[in-house]
């Protein structure tokens, strides 16, 4: 399968780069800077993007590649700190700039393979470093009105340098930039849902061959794509084992285990453990604790139940490829660990069984649409992201099922309003927190002193910042007149105007 290297510089966005490059249709991989020329030969990807970072080249720790571009043969990008470290490789010379440029800037391109029919762009930049002098191989095709150079290419090899980010949204014409990049690199655009599976399976069929697999089903999009991934390559050998908390959402797991039975007809296994984890839960209000009780109970049910199946040799999980590229330090390379959000972080080491993960290589919207390919339903696909410890982190306070009973109830009618209006498919992630603040309040000619709910409704790329979304005040007012006139103890509802960062998506 063809693909494009990115060796990660540190920069914030070097995810954002991968994925654009999926979006266009070309696998991506990401690497520290200690990727090989070896390994770069070994592989033979079609191309090789750097990316931008937080240090300077001029730092005598600077992060920098084992091997000297000259000695490359394929096509190379360099996006900001990526560029600076293209241009000192080759003879350049890198300096600090007299103006640093952060923010949207206006570049005015010369010319250039990447800015064909543009001569000029708005664009995002973030650097305080320059080319004080490009190497004699380089010509400049843009500069930014700052006076700074915008934008490089080799005179005859396909070598490009770039001080801005195409990969963000705030830059005119990114993708483009990005595609005729890999037009250079002569990609066929062909990393699609039916290769993706294609290259899956076979990578499947020779790790599990005859074995048994427990796939751990928690109720979310990525594990029961997972599922039925290894029901239909492996019919009779998969045990879905799914442990219900008592913290999902409304008839989740019900919906789940229709949907296999009915579709798929594959049977899923149940645990139900909602009073052990109630009882864990009582009177625990701080979240990081909340988080630690629940990943401790889940570990240990999961493990007593997982003993009562037989030639179990593979445990199947939904770990995406973000969990693997955040796993790694772009000093130190891969870590060892993966990131304490993981599906069902920890159990790996403490079970005899073998780790398989289907969907390491994708990120999120990958996933869905393999699982849209394979015949999941659009609606329970293309579902909001819900965290792993469930409804807990989304009821303030202690845990009871009182409270997560009108959490629930308030967050369905949400659900149905949004989807209603045609608003839900538009959004990250919309959600209920139950608060616990009583208010007083008036219902017929009675006084009343209830409880207050939360509404929480965000746009996000990748979950990592957040913008505030406008619902429309018709749709607010619909939302707020369901719960409270629909879900007895609630008499007011309010609605979050907090984006990420300074606030986090969740509430815990």
């Amino acid at each position: 399968m063809e693909v494009c290297f990115i060796v990660d510089f540190g920069s914030q966005y070097t995810q954002l780069i991968a994925r654009k490059l999926r979006e266009l249709g070309v696998r991506s991989e990401v690497f520290s800077p200690k990727l090989s020329l070896e390994e770069i030969e070994k592989r033979k990807p079609l191309g090789l993007i750097l990316s931008g970072g937080p240090s300077s080249t001029t730092d005598k720790d600077a992060p920098a590649l084992s091997f000297h571009l000259e000695d490359l043969k394929i096509p190379v990008l360099g996006i900001c700190y990526g560029m600076q470290w293209m241009v000192q490789d080759m003879g350049g010379v890198v300096a600090q700039g007299k103006s640093r440029e952060y923010g949207v800037e206006k570049i005015i391109v010369s010319g250039g393979k990447l800015f064909q029919g543009v001569n000029s762009l708005n664009v995002l930049m973030s650097h305080g470093d320059h080319a004080e002098k490009l190497p004699a191989s380089f010509i400049e095709v843009a500069r930014s009105q700052n006076d700074v150079v915008a934008a490089i290419e080799h005179k005859t090899r396909a070598l490009f340098g770039l001080q801005f980010h195409p990969e963000v949204h705030h830059t005119e014409a990114g993708a483009d930039i990005l595609r005729k990049f890999l037009v250079a690199c002569r990609f066929r655009f062909d990393w699609k849902a039916e290769h993706i599976f294609e290259e899956m399976t076979k990578t499947l069929k020779a790790q599990i061959g005859n074995s048994r697999v427990l796939c751990a089903l928690s109720g979310g999009v990525d594990s029961a794509v997972v599922a039925l991934i290894l029901n239909k390559l492996f019919p009779g050998q998969i045990d879905c084992l799914c442990v219900d908390t008592g913290l999902l959402r409304k008839n989740e797991l019900k919906n789940l285990i229709d949907l296999f039975d009915r579709k798929f007809h594959f049977p899923i296994q149940t645990i139900d453990a909602s009073e052990e984890f109630l009882k864990a839960l009582e009177k625990v209000v701080d979240p990081e604790v909340k988080r630690k009780t629940i990943g401790r109970l889940f570990i240990e049910v999961f493990e007593r139940e997982s003993k009562k199946l037989k030639n179990i040799q593979f445990l199947a999980q939904g770990t995406l490829y973000p969990d693997v590229i955040e796993s790694m330090s772009f000093h130190g390379g891969p870590s060892v660990m993966i990131k304490s959000h993981h599906n069902v972080g920890g159990l790996p080491e403490r079970l005899p069984f073998k780790l398989v993960e289907p969907l390491r290589d994708l990120f999120k919207d990958e996933a869905r649409r393999l699982g849209e390919y394979l015949g999941l339903p659009h609606e329970f696909v293309w579902r909001h992201p819900f965290p792993g410890p469930g409804l807990a982190i989304r009821v303030m306070g202690d845990v009871t099922r009182d409270r997560l009973s009108i959490l629930r109830e308030a967050d369905e009618r949400l659900q149905e309003v949004l989807r209603e209006a045609g608003i839900y498919e538009k959004l990250w992630q919309s959600f209920c927190v139950y608060l616990p603040i009583q208010s007083v309040g008036v219902m017929g000619d009675q006084r009343t002193y209830e409880d207050l709910i939360a509404v929480r409704c965000v746009h996000s790329e990748d979950g990592m910042t957040a913008n505030i979304a406008a619902i429309p005040l018709e749709v607010l007012e619909k939302i707020s007149s369901r719960i409270i006139n629909e879900v007895k103890g609630v008499n007011r509802v309010v609605y979050d105007i907090s984006s990420k960062p300074p606030a986090t998506i969740e509430w815990e």
